[in-house]
């Protein structure tokens, strides 16, 4: 298992780490196949990162010669609502990377995010793509899912199911704060990627990461589906 974990002493010391990481998958992109595709998750806590590799002036000269136009990001995971909408982490990406102009984003929901026109729109368009990502960063919550992967939904199974890219998820119970349906990469599509990095805070992740570790069942901790992946790397970032 290429596992390897990181304790940064800072959520800022984190998200630098996080910059340099994802500006060298690009650099290694762009080199190898004259582009690269980025798979990046919504929340709070990659949001500094996303604004440090845009911003040419935080980020320094290597993130100032990124060819951005040559450069696809995509969600992880997407609520389903218009790519307008508060809670759309096609919004929140666009505007963490409104810096780097002539980056493209490609949605994994139809515009006025109808649940099951974006579920086959994610297949169809994820279907397309051949390459691997050239990195993926994902999240995890405190009940242990990691992109839209929640322990006790109906769909669950099909996030693990290596016959699709992407699959609706409605959690149970549906997030207050969010309460939406889903439509979420899958585990396999999620490891066609060069490198996977992981980024939580706190003390409570931390233990619900040792908890993962030690439990590799996926349906219960759906991230562990990730950490106890053969392959490819996987970087846990963790900060208090």
């Amino acid at each position: 298992m290429g596992l390897h974990i990181h304790d940064h002493p800072d959520p800022d010391a984190l998200a630098r780490a996080l910059a340099g990481a994802l500006a060298a998958a690009c650099r290694g992109g762009l080199a190898r196949d004259g582009r690269a595709v980025l798979a990046l998750a919504g929340g709070r806590t990659p949001w500094p990162a996303y604004h440090l590799l845009a911003d040419p002036v935080a980020a320094g000269d290597d993130a100032a010669a990124l060819d951005w136009e040559r450069i696809t990001v995509v969600p992880t995971d997407e609520r389903c609502v218009p790519h307008d909408h508060p809670a759309s982490n096609l919004a929140g990406l666009r505007g963490a990377f409104a810096a780097a102009r002539g980056l493209v984003f490609q949605a994994l929901t139809v515009a006025d995010g109808g649940p099951d026109a974006s579920e086959q729109h994610a297949r169809t368009v994820l279907g397309s793509w051949w390459r691997r990502f050239d990195a993926v960063l994902l999240g995890m919550g405190e009940d242990g899912h990691t992109a839209s992967l929640f322990a006790g939904a109906d769909r669950l199974p099909c996030g693990f199911d290596a016959g699709h890219a992407a699959c609706r998820i409605d959690p149970e119970p549906r997030p207050p704060e969010a309460p939406f349906a889903r439509i979420s990469l899958t585990v396999p599509r999620l490891l066609c990627s060069r490198v996977i990095h992981i980024a939580i805070t706190g003390a409570r992740k931390r233990e619900v990461l040792e908890e993962a570790l030690a439990d590799r069942d996926p349906l219960r901790y759906p991230v562990a589906a990730i950490l106890h992946a053969p392959a490819p790397r996987v970087h846990v970032h963790w900060s208090p």
